[in-house]
């Protein structure tokens, strides 16, 4: 305080405390930004695929044919439906 011999501010002392101003608002902005992309992360666990899809997968790699998919999805689709009568 008592090097402190004037009523203004010098070059240096504007300079700096521009610069520093500056950096603390983008260190928020970007701690923001890092915490909604934290928040925001799609690798969260979901729900599972359905029935259907795995059944369709299955008949995909050839697990089973053509009639036993129908048959299966046949299946799923009485279940739902009695599922929902209730």
């Amino acid at each position: 305080m008592y090097w402190y011999d004037g009523d203004h501010m010098s070059g240096w002392s504007v300079t700096l405390m521009t610069i520093s101003t500056v950096g603390f608002w983008v260190l928020v902005i970007v701690g923001i930004v890092l915490l909604v992309r934290y928040l925001g992360r799609a690798d969260r666990p979901g729900p599972g695929p359905t029935p259907e899809r795995l059944l369709a997968e299955r008949f995909a790699r050839g697990e089973i044919d053509e009639e036993e998919y129908r048959r299966r999805l046949h299946a799923l689709h009485a279940a739902d439906g009695a599922r929902a009568a209730r």
